[in-house]
Parts: C-alpha cells; structure tokens; sequence
C-alpha cells in the first residue's frame, strides 16, 4: 500500500477474493491506518477496496460461469490452504439465501471471499450480481477502512469486531429468513380458509 497507494490496497483486497485464507479483517483496517498516515485518503481507501473487492468477486463468479460445481470442487481439493467443504458451506448459503446471499454473503468470513462462486455456477443475472456485490463490500469495506482510520496505530484491534459483526449479519438473515416463511404459511392459510 506505501508503494502503489490506493491500486495496491485494491490488488490486496481483490486478491482475498480469489484466494480466501488472506483476511480482510486485517488489511481493511491496514489501509484505513494508511489513510491516516497520508498514504491516501480515507474515501480513497473505501472507494479502491470496493473496486479490488468487485474485481475480484467477478473473476470468482466467472470461475464458476465457467467451470461449474464439480470442477470447482476438484479445484479446491488441489489448493494448498483451501479445502472443499469452504465452497460448500458458499454454496449452501446462496441454495439458502438466493441472490440476497450475495449482498449478506460478503460480510460474513470464508462465505464472503466464496460467495461469487455458486453464484456464477448458478448463472445469476451478471448486473445483480454486480451491484449486490459492491453495495455489500461498501458496508463491510467502510466499517473496516474508517474503523483502522480512526484507531490509528491500534489497528489491529478492529479484527475482534468482525467476529461479533459477521454473527450480527448471519441473525438477521435468518430473522428475515424466519419471517418470510411465516408469511407465507400465514398466506396460504388464509387462502385455504377463504377458498372454503
């Protein structure tokens, strides 16, 4: 980030997306510290960790457009660092959650860095994909960026964060979850009861 200012924390942070074990609890928060040192500014740093994040979650969704569920899984079972049962748990969330998994999906941990994969395997619609994409990595992106901003040299401690705000996200997809499908039996009841 020094070297190559914004573009640098944006190649980092497209990187995370195509190879999930590089955190971006960690580097989020570095290029918010970055900001702070005037390597560039703090709207920089969301708006050039956005743009790697996007890059990166379209090269994701093309592996998948591309190779499919099953190549994908040998291909992961030859990464070293990555394991087959991360792409499932991905692909569990998007059969779980649809297109909404996309936008949820990038921040929660290993979900997020994988979430564009069974979303290319399933062939959603590219300009969805797009924009669920970057207005999750905006949100997940900003909090971490200002938040290493504002802690300066204590940085690093942003990371314990993540844990509690990843669990926050994954309740209140299955609270929207939960409801829907009570509203839905509730409608079918009632169409039951009006049909008789």
């Amino acid at each position: 980030m020094d070297t190559l200012g914004g573009p640098g924390a944006a190649i980092i942070v497209g990187l995370e997306n195509v190879f999930p074990p590089i955190p971006s609890e960690v580097i989020l928060p570095l290029a918010g510290f970055s900001a702070a040192q005037g390597t560039f500014s703090v709207v920089a740093a969301v708006l050039w960790t956005t743009l790697g994040s996007v890059v990166g979650a379209v090269v994701a969704y093309g592996l998948g457009f591309w190779l499919g569920a099953e190549r994908v899984r040998a291909l992961f079972g030859r990464i070293p660092l990555m394991e087959v049962r991360d792409f499932d748990t991905a692909e569990g969330w998007f059969d779980r959650h649809g297109v909404a998994s996309v936008f949820f999906g990038r921040m929660v941990p290993v979900v997020r860095s994988l979430i564009s994969i069974p979303a290319g395997v399933a062939r959603m619609n590219f300009l969805l994909f797009l924009a669920l994409t970057a207005g999750g990595s905006l949100i997940w992106n900003t909090i971490f960026v200002v938040g290493g901003y504002l802690l300066g040299g204590q940085w690093h401690r942003i990371e314990s964060v993540a844990g509690w705000f990843s669990n926050a996200v994954v309740v209140a997809i299955i609270a929207v979850a939960v409801v829907f499908f009570v509203r839905r039996i509730l409608r079918k009841r009632a169409t039951r009861r009006s049909d008789h």
